[in-house]
């Protein structure tokens, strides 16, 4: 039992007289009864240490978000103005429709009638003639948008730009006179155990000063693309998004973005987009009104220890590439399926989380470096890089339209690998799967429960494009490829999968 908990027991009398005890017996047994145990050094804004001034120094700067919506009402046309948000509320909507349904009720009203859905959230200002900063999603939708500061004043707020994928918006303000403002910090200093500082408007309060520690960085929380949030304790609730996170110098660190509570309320995890990543998105919505990410054009995914050696990299790193857009830059570059791309613009790739982030805050056109492993040997391709919203305009108006003749009906006898049972795609098993016209490979029709395949998550419908970079158009193909990989004293297979709906990824299956 700790000292605390020995001192907390104890009654006034018996504790007087322990304390004499211990000064008579010397320093060391003071800890013992956990009173007058030195105290020891904090550093400076660890808790020990007030926070006022630097607090002082900020909050003019954090404002409360107010963003208004229209919307249409969903209670029926012709009911009375009743409360809403009752447990009632499904009981009066049915009742009022079955009154119209048979003649009793009134008529219905011409046009749906509309409410206004209001939503709280916090901002600051970094840019004394007006430019605010918050969320995305605490204005996402909203038809007025006002921003509230410490001393009252109000002033109603116009979108310069906003974001999704890092879930940022850039507001300006027309104010009479310069604000306050404060300045973005390098979140990439920052490290676990650093004090911060969130200030905001948690449940509408208004002003509220928290305060804590760097918990983690590079969090991915899977919110996204670009997740690489700062973990902190200080408290974030409902409210808080948009407003900032400061360092002990006053600099914002990160944007309070989202918490993880099982209650809806902070329990001590909450998650800030650090400057580093929003800076450079702030700085394109205010000069473009949109952002300009680049784009590569591949479809990757992580590599693990078989993965790593069924491709003869020694270890796990990098990204794979399990797909190449038809129109992106990857593909006249001579990137292919099945490359690893372990170095991009001369940063390395650890994992295939670091890709995205680093590709699209390169400039768009820039011709670019990129180091891939192909056969087990490194290699550098010249990409040159486009723009990422340009490609997902492409990728919505060049939806797959099916076409292409059908496969011709297979003759090869059913082959087993792996606990998987192959078979050619005829016409039958095309429509029995939903496979879609011109759909190719070597088709899974039945998966062992037990199998590696089923540990993978192989499905019966999927079909086997290729193995180590080696085309499959046959089930005999699929069991000789097998059958020499294991020769060779390989202990997994690289196979590329594709599924019933044409979703293909890489998946390394262990040769049992």
């Amino acid at each position: 039992m700790g000292s605390a908990a020995i001192s907390a027991r104890l009654s006034p009398a018996r504790r007087a007289r322990g304390l004499a005890a211990a000064l008579a017996l010397g320093v060391a047994a003071l800890p013992v009864l956990g009173a007058l145990a030195p105290v020891p050094a904090f550093a400076k804004g660890t808790g020990m240490e007030s926070l006022a001034d630097l607090a002082a120094a900020v909050s003019d700067a954090v404002v409360n978000i107010s963003a208004a919506q229209t919307v249409e009402d969903k209670r029926t046309a012709g009911a009375p103005n009743l409360p809403q948000g009752t447990p009632f509320d499904d009981l009066f909507e049915e009742f009022f429709k079955r009154r119209q349904q048979q003649g009793e009720g009134p008529n219905p009203a011409p046009a749906p009638r509309q409410r206004r859905s209001n939503s709280l959230g916090s901002g600051f200002v970094i840019d004394s003639a007006g430019i605010v900063i918050t969320n995305n999603h605490v204005i996402a939708d909203a038809n007025e948008i006002t921003v509230i500061f410490t001393d009252g004043q109000k002033l109603k707020a116009e979108v310069i730009g906003k974001d999704a994928k890092v879930d940022v918006a850039v507001l300006r303000v027309k104010p009479e006179k310069p604000l306050k403002a404060v300045k973005f910090g390098d979140s990439d200093k920052m490290r676990v155990g650093d004090a911060v500082m969130a200030v905001g408007n948690p449940f509408g309060l208004g002003g509220t000063v928290t305060s804590g520690i760097v918990s983690a960085r590079n969090r991915n929380i899977e919110s996204g693309p670009y997740d690489n949030y700062i973990q902190t304790d200080a408290a974030i609730n409902k409210g808080n998004s948009g407003g900032p996170l400061f360092n002990m110098d006053g600099d914002v660190v990160g944007i309070n973005t989202a918490i993880l509570s099982p209650t809806g309320g902070s329990v001590g995890i909450g998650f800030a987009t650090p400057s580093a990543t929003v800076m450079p998105v702030i700085d394109q919505l205010r000069q473009f009104g949109e952002t300009r990410r680049g784009w590569l054009g591949v479809r990757i995914q992580n590599v693990d220890d078989q993965t790593a050696e069924s491709l003869d990299l020694g270890k796990p790193r990098g990204a794979l590439v399990a797909g190449v857009d038809d129109k992106g830059p990857a593909k006249p570059a001579g990137i292919k399926n099945g490359d690893v791309i372990v170095k991009f613009d001369g940063k390395d790739i650890k994992t295939s989380t670091d890709l995205p982030k680093i590709v699209a805050q390169t400039t768009v056109g820039k011709d670019v470096p990129v180091t891939i492993v192909r056969g087990g040997k490194e290699m550098e391709i010249k990409v040159k890089l486009g723009r990422l919203e340009e490609g997902e305009k492409l990728a919505a108006l060049d939806k797959d339209d099916g076409k292409g003749g059908p496969a011709a009906p297979g003759k090869s006898a059913v082959q087993k690998a792996l606990g998987m049972e192959l078979g050619a795609i005829t016409p039958d098993l095309r429509k029995k799967y939903g496979l879609k016209d011109g759909a190719d490979g070597v088709l899974i029709t039945s998966v062992e429960p037990n199998s590696t395949a089923a540990d993978k998550r192989v499905n019966a419908g999927d079909r086997i494009l290729e193995i180590n970079q080696e085309s499959m158009a046959k089930p005999e193909d699929v069991v000789k490829k097998l059958k020499a990989l294991k020769d060779q004293g390989r202990k997994s297979a690289l196979v590329f999968v594709a599924s019933p709906q044409d979703d293909k990824r890489f998946v390394p299956l262990a040769l049992e």
